[in-house]
């Protein structure tokens, strides 16, 4: 577990260091640099210790670069509403990708329920193209504690709720099927 979790943490350390900088000091450009900062050392890290990157790094890298670009080029703070949906979108697109989620799970589960997990990469896909609609919806209100409540609390929360379901039903499932092949 303490694996999937470093995965995940690489992953979006990008992008939490953009919110946590953009909420500590309002500047867009100080953000959105540490931000794209942040990836590319990631990046150079990983090469430097010989860590092969999966297409969701690189995607992440990408992603952050690009509209870190976006970003830095406009400084409009209008932007930053939609930046979080573009962002559920984009990876919402790249999760589309048939097992990308084996990835993250421990081995008894890639190994005995496959099916499942390819399966719920695409129910997080889903999840991450609706949070993606709401954060539109909720960013044309042009409310920015609407806006902050949706991020942090909606979205973040249906974030953990779908990992908790989905550890939740990986067990159970995991559990029978190594049960049944017993028998």
């Amino acid at each position: 577990m303490k694996d999937v979790f470093t995965k995940l943490m690489a992953d979006f350390l990008s992008a939490a260091v953009f919110f946590i900088l953009y909420i500590a000091t309002d500047n867009v450009v100080l953000a959105t640099a540490a931000a794209v900062a942040v990836a590319v050392v990631q990046v150079v890290w990983a090469r430097i210790r010989g860590v092969s990157l999966s297409f969701m790094a690189y995607a992440s890298v990408g992603l952050v670069i690009v509209l870190g670009g976006v970003t830095l080029l406009t400084n409009d703070p209008r932007f930053m509403f939609a930046k979080p949906a573009i962002g559920h979108f984009a990876i919402g697109l790249v999760m589309l990708k048939r097992g990308w989620m084996l990835r993250y799970v421990p081995p008894i589960v890639s190994a005995t329920i496959p099916e499942y997990v390819t399966v719920a990469g695409y129910a997080w896909a889903a999840l991450m193209f609706a949070l993606g609609l709401g954060t539109i919806a909720v960013a044309m209100t042009g409310d920015i504690k609407l806006w902050v409540l949706y991020i942090t609390v909606i979205a973040g929360g249906a974030k953990v709720a779908a990992f908790a379901l989905q550890f939740i039903a990986f067990r159970f499932v995991v559990a029978n099927r190594i049960r049944a092949a017993r028998a």
